[in-house]
C-alpha cells in the first residue's frame, strides 16, 4: 500500500530513541523527510547515523533541542524550514513525567509534567502551525498514553496530564479542519523500550520482586500475552500521519494489544 508519503517533511518532537525513533525510521521508508530532535549529543549522533543507513542524510535532521525551551522549539523549526523549505507532518512526542503516587509527588514534579507533557505539545503546534497552513495535507500526531484512557498505577502525574494532551488533540482537531489539518493521537501500552524497562523495574521494586517475576506477571494480563514491538507502533502512528488516512480526525488510537477492556 503506498502511504503516499514521499516528500513529505515530518518534524518529530525529541524521537532520538524509544517509539519516536521508530517512527522517525518508519517514515523515512516510506520516503518522507524526517527531522527529530534531543538534548543528548552523542545520542543524537548515534540517531543520525542510523538515519544516514536507511536514507540519504539530506534527507533527516537530527536537532539539539530542549522540548521544554520554546525558544529551542522555535529554532528548530527553523532549522527544519531552512533544510527542507516545508513541514507538512508534526508528531508531538516527549520523555514520561516521574511516577509516584499521589502521596509521594510534591508540587514541583505537577509542574514539571505539565511543561514537558502538555506544554510541549502545545509550543511544537504553535510554531509549527504557520507552516503546516501552507501544506495541502497538514498532519498533527500527539503522542501520548494508555494512561490517557485510563489511570495506571504509580503513574499518577501520567495518568493527569496526558488525559490533557487528549483534550487538545480533540480540540484542535475541531478548529484545524477547515486549513485541512488533520489532528489525531495514538496512546501507546506496554511496549518493549527503555522506558517500559524502567517502568517495570520500578513496579518489581514497590512489589519486592525481580524484574522477571514482574514481566512475567504483566505479560499474563495482556490478551496478546506479549508486549508490542516499537515497529508496531510506528506502523501505525505512520499510517495515522500518511494521505492514506486521510479521513481519520480527531481520533485517539490505542496501540496497546487489547489491553484496554472499556469498548
Amino acid at each position: 500500500m503506498d502511504l503516499q508519503l514521499n516528500k513529505k517533511v515530518a518534524l518529530l518532537a525529541a524521537s532520538t530513541d524509544g517509539l519516536g525513533f521508530a517512527t522517525a525510521k518508519q517514515l523515512l521508508r516510506e520516503g518522507a523527510m524526517v527531522a527529530i530532535c534531543g538534548r543528548d549529543e552523542k545520542r543524537n549522533a548515534d540517531a543520525q547515523k542510523k538515519l544516514s543507513e536507511i536514507a540519504d542524510a539530506k534527507n533527516s535532521l537530527v536537532f539539539s533541542c530542549d522540548v521544554t525551551d520554546r525558544k529551542q522549539i522555535n529554532n528548530f523549526v527553523d532549522a527544519t524550514i531552512k533544510k527542507f523549505g516545508q513541514i507538512d507532518i508534526v508528531i508531538t512526542n516527549a520523555g514520561g513525567p516521574p511516577t509516584g503516587t499521589f502521596a509521594t509527588l510534591d508540587v514541583d514534579a505537577y509542574a514539571k509534567g505539565f511543561q514537558l507533557n502538555l506544554m510541549s505539545a502545545v509550543n511544537f503546534i504553535q510554531a509549527a502551525l504557520p507552516h503546516l497552513k501552507k501544506s495541502k495535507c497538514g498532519n498533527i500526531l500527539t503522542i501520548t498514553s494508555r494512561s490517557a484512557k485510563a489511570p495506571i498505577p504509580n503513574l499518577f502525574i501520567s495518568n493527569v496530564i496526558r488525559p490533557a494532551v487528549v483534550g487538545l488533540t480533540k480540540s484542535l482537531s475541531l478548529e484545524l479542519g477547515e486549513y485541512n489539518i488533520r489532528v489525531n493521537s495514538i496512546l501507546p501500552g506496554w511496549t518493549k523500550t527503555d522506558r517500559t524497562i524502567y517502568l517495570l523495574q520500578k513496579k518489581a521494586e514497590k512489589a519486592g520482586v525481580s524484574y522477571e517475576e514482574c514481566e512475567k506477571a504483566v505479560l499474563k494480563t495482556l490478551p496478546l500475552k506479549r508486549m508490542g514491538d516499537p515497529q508496531e507502533f510506528a506502523n501505525a502512528a505512520t499510517f495515522l500521519v500518511s494521505p492514506a488516512a486521510s479521513y481519520i480526525n480527531g481520533v485517539m488510537l490505542l496501540v496497546d494489544g487489547g489491553d484496554f477492556p472499556a469498548l
